[in-house]
């Protein structure tokens, strides 16, 4: 039989040894420590803030392995002159302002990591694109058709996809850089833009979310084998201009518009996608390539509120801790 100590006129439970299994909020007394002891689990995952981009922006691009290093650029209001061609750099704790991209625009799409990416499309129906070396950014071949609002996947500036898009209307194509041409692959079997992908090589990828029509917000979502695209479970959520990266088993999705703006995060395990724990900025039109090497870590940064933000949140997965009181 349990027996209690008496704190403050609340009881718990007297142990000799803290319990193998607690539950969120669980207490107990453990008299070999002679402490008041207490569990606490947060099964969601959560966002926490973290220091904000230098230039507010949305509809821009982004790159990123991990959440520990991130490539923000370009972005609106669009068209030019408004569109930025302001580029930042994120080390894990600061964003810090590196070399310009050489043309000004919004929604461009990017893929790639921190210090080798790809930049590619944007408003008005742009078909150039640039490539990021971690210093500067070079001019490279034209995109085989003008577009913007892709969704990316890849590891680098020498193999990257671009799929979707918006080339005044939605779109299939699938597009592959291999660092010096492009090739048209196996389209996705729903064409969309505003989307989001996520893969760190071009041989597997996941497409997710967007828009088919300007009421039609999607939570289709389709893997890629490097042969084709095969439709998979859906987001619990249907939307487009949203943020996520990871893998093509393992990734996240962040915000978007379904309408209205939204916070709401969800997992995918390969299989299926689990709601998790919501921005604390609710926001779209965030970096397209975003940051995030799975779904236990990830990057929001910048986006529209509405009216463009810095604001950028990081990712933990979901913890347990045992905490131990102080009582007179």
């Amino acid at each position: 039989m349990s027996t209690y100590k008496k704190i403050r006129g609340t009881h718990i439970v007297t142990v000799a040894s803290d319990p193998p299994a607690p539950i969120n909020g669980q207490m107990w007394y453990n008299s070999t420590e002679q402490r008041v002891k207490g569990f606490t689990s947060n099964p969601a995952g959560s966002w926490s803030t973290v220091t904000s981009l230098n230039t507010a922006r949305s509809a821009f691009g982004g790159a990123g392995s991990t959440a520990e290093a991130a490539l923000a650029f370009g972005g609106g209001p669009p068209p030019a002159p408004s569109a930025k061609n302001i580029t930042e750099s994120w080390n894990g704790s600061t964003w810090t302002e590196v070399n310009d991209l050489n043309e000004k625009k919004a929604y461009v799409s990017g893929a790639g990591s921190y210090t080798s990416a790809i930049a590619s499309g944007g408003d008005q129906y742009s078909g150039t694109a640039e490539s990021w070396n971690g210093t500067c950014w070079a001019n490279i071949t034209d995109e085989p058709s003008a577009g913007n609002s892709y969704g990316s996947a890849g590891a680098d500036n020498e193999d990257v996809l671009f799929f979707g898009g918006s080339p005044a209307g939605n779109t299939d194509s699938n597009r592959y850089w291999n660092g010096s041409s492009w090739a048209e692959l196996n389209d996705l079997n729903t064409a969309r833009s505003n989307l989001c992908g996520s893969g760190k090589t071009y041989t597997a990828a996941l497409a997710f979310g967007g828009i088919d029509s300007p009421s039609s917000y999607l939570a289709n979502t389709e893997s890629w084998n490097n042969t084709c695209w095969s439709e998979t479970n859906d987001l619990n959520d249907g939307r487009a201009y949203l943020g996520g990266d990871g893998t093509n088993t393992l990734a996240l999705a962040w915000g978007g518009f379904s309408p209205p703006r939204v916070g709401k995060t969800e997992s995918w395990n390969g299989t299926s996608w689990t709601e998790t724990g919501d921005l604390n900025t609710t926001r779209s039109n965030m970096a397209v390539g975003g940051a995030g090497a799975n779904n236990t870590s990830g990057l929001a940064y910048g986006g529209d509120t509405p009216g463009d933000t810095a604001a950028t949140e990081e990712f933990a997965s979901p913890t347990t801790n045992t905490v131990t009181f102080t009582v007179s």
